[in-house]
């Protein structure tokens, strides 16, 4: 039900450049799709309300029912219910740790003032919960009919790490993706947007054959349109959301709150977190007062060079289509907002009280036991399995040393004292230990990446060519490699030969890209060759295929690939037999279950591409005509 993402990325480019041209035709377009999904339920609905009205009239007529007017009831009645039940998907609620007005007045109060100002809904419950993140649910007890419930859920480590003046801004943001003022008509099409999302998937769950057939057509067509235009709609939505926590909070604060959240976000996940659970190593018992620890670290100054290299990651990033989010450059940019990189490191000075004290008062303490408890608890015994693996390491590490001095490891234990030494030491002691592993073995693409890896790290300009000749044996670490390499020389302040490698990762991911597009299909005018693969392995599929009492045929060729030709791409045609007395559909969705089926048995899935032949005598008499192609055909079959 969705476009491949290179078409999808063009559209997208083309919306953008009307939307930005004719906001007002552009919403117009957007608000027929998104009727038009209504209108389709409802008129169906109503055609077949309609016709079970006239079988219903032609029996009473009749004054008797026959098996075809009872055939018609039946099925109409069911298909009534179940668009009917459509209109009904269930949405479940949000959670999280439910904050009353009476625990947090101060909360409360701001909320509603900021509701206020921007003429946005009043909640009806708020949630506090650990993620790093703010954000409204608009929650449909009825479906596509509406009638919302509205949640505002915001997370603990966001308040910790914000001051009252920069949590204020992120607060008015959420709360305009559902302002009267400024943006109405984008909340209404963001509501929907979540709810047809919702909807599609409680379709595929249902398990209602015929539900799925009346509406697959439709959803085909309709859902990747609906995707892109409001896709255009909800980034539209982000930049006015931010013009709204301008106008109640300030340039400044709301541009600081942007950069804050974006580095902060970082310093959790990878220096905070990752000290936490660097303590399995030697704690047997997870600590107790993790989030009591998380509001220190968020208090303090961060670290400068830390807080300078992910400020610089932030700021380099681009706006891509997986997310509505525009990146930090283009949000601030549309604030008429200017970073300087230098200055901005002020935003991170300690904080004298955070939006967590100044909100959630006296209620603070309670809600940090909660949250460290309840991570406690829930990551306990994963925690003390991780310790006893680490003791059984370590102690390898422990055998591996004085051997490596008495005698030379194995290349397999050489590598793996060099990992071991890595988590367990230092990176300044693992060095030594890759240069040696690298000089034995030339070809180890992963030892020159690692060791690249960390003298980059160390500020050191020869990880670069470790890099270069890692990427030389291993394509798949092209991307990685160059956005390394980039991030080191942009904070050498070399950004002309930073934007040398930042293009040439963009022009490996087109690669990839196009390599992804030519592996998906066969047409009939692709170059086919005979397969290479050993006749040990075609006996282990021909022994597969014999499973299949539908297959009578099946033809085994390597396709002649433009993109990465040094890993083959293998085509498996099978032919299946058919009974005149199944079904088109039947038959269709058996097709189906037997590719899927066929793709997890095979030992190559990521090279294959399966495909039935019945309906392509073309290609068949293609596959005929090269050598060796027929590795099966049922017995009995000719």
């Amino acid at each position: 039900m969705t476009f491949n993402q290179e078409r999808f990325d063009k559209l997208i480019q083309k919306l953008e450049v009307f939307a930005n041209k004719q906001p007002h035709l552009y919403k117009l377009h957007v608000a027929f799709l998104a009727t038009l999904g209504y209108a389709y339920i409802f008129l169906f609905l109503a055609v077949t309300l309609t016709l079970l009205v006239g079988i219903i009239f032609g029996i009473v007529n009749a004054q008797s029912i026959s098996n075809l007017s009872l055939t018609g009831l039946l099925f109409l009645l069911t298909l009534a219910f179940v668009l009917l039940r459509s209109l009904w998907v269930s949405f479940p609620p949000p959670t999280g740790l439910p904050l009353q007005p009476k625990d947090v007045p101060n909360l409360y109060s701001l909320i509603n003032e900021i509701s206020s100002k921007l003429q946005a809904p009043q909640f009806h419950h708020i949630f506090l919960t650990n993620d790093f993140n703010a954000w409204v649910v608009q929650r449909p007890r009825l479906g596509l009919l509406g009638w919302q419930q509205n949640y505002l859920i915001v997370g603990l480590p966001l308040m910790l790490a914000l001051p009252p003046e920069q949590f204020r801004p992120v607060l008015a943001h959420e709360l305009g993706h559902l302002s009267g003022n400024h943006s109405r008509f984008s909340g209404w099409i963001y509501r929907q947007r979540e709810t047809w999302y919702r909807i599609v998937t409680g379709l595929r769950q249902s398990g209602h054959e015929i539900l799925s057939l009346v509406f697959q057509l439709f959803l085909i067509w309709y859902i990747p349109f609906f995707n892109a235009y409001s896709f255009v709609l909800a980034r539209m939505n982000e930049y006015e959301a931010d013009r709204c926590a301008v106008d109640l909070t300030g340039e400044h604060n709301t541009a600081k709150a942007l950069i804050n959240t974006k580095v902060k976000a970082r310093f959790l996940e990878r220096y905070f977190w990752s000290s936490i659970y660097k303590q399995v190593e030697t704690e047997i018992e997870p600590p107790k007062m993790t989030y009591m620890a998380m509001q220190q670290a968020l208090s303090q100054r961060l670290n400068q060079e830390i807080t300078r290299t992910y400020l610089i990651e932030a700021l380099t990033e681009k706006t891509n289509n997986t997310d509505t989010h525009p990146c930090l450059t283009d949000r601030l940019k549309a604030l008429g907002y200017i970073p300087d990189v230098p200055k901005e490191l002020a935003i991170f000075a300690p904080i004298e009280i955070s939006a967590a004290q100044e909100f959630l008062g006296d209620t603070l303490e309670k809600v940090i036991d909660c949250f460290s408890q309840d991570w406690r608890e829930k990551i306990a015994t994963s925690w003390r399995q991780k310790y006893g693996e680490f003791q059984k390491q370590i102690a390898k590490l422990k055998d591996l040393n004085p051997k490596s001095q008495k005698q030379q490891l194995t290349l397999e234990e050489a590598i793996q004292q060099a990992l071991l030494t890595l988590e367990f030491e230092s990176e300044d002691s693992v060095i030594p230990l890759l240069q040696e592993i690298i000089h034995r073995d030339t070809y180890l693409a992963s030892a020159k990446y690692l060791l690249g890896k960390i003298l980059l790290k160390k500020q050191d300009a020869t990880g670069i060519k470790y890099i270069e000749m890692a990427i030389e044996q291993d394509s798949s670490i092209v991307i990685g490699g160059c956005q390394m390499i980039c991030h080191f020389l942009k904070n050498q302040g070399k950004n002309n030969e930073a934007k040398f490698y930042q293009e040439r990762a963009d022009n490996h991911s087109k690669l990839i890209l196009k390599s992804q597009q030519e592996r998906s299909n066969l047409k009939i005018d692709d170059k086919l060759k005979i397969h290479n693969i050993s006749d040990i392995e075609v006996n282990k599929l021909r022994q597969q295929l014999s499973h299949y009492p539908q297959i009578i045929t099946a033809y085994l060729v390597q396709k002649n690939l433009q993109s990465f030709p040094e890993k083959p791409l293998y085509v498996l045609a099978v032919k299946r037999g058919f009974s005149f007395w199944e079904g088109s559909r039947i038959y269709e969705t058996d097709n189906s279950k037997i590719v899927q089926s066929l793709l997890k048995e095979n030992e190559f899935t990521d090279n294959v591409f399966i495909f039935i032949l019945n309906s392509n005598l073309s290609m068949e008499k293609k596959l005929k005509r090269i050598s060796n192609s027929m590795i099966y055909q049922k017995k009995g079959k000719k």
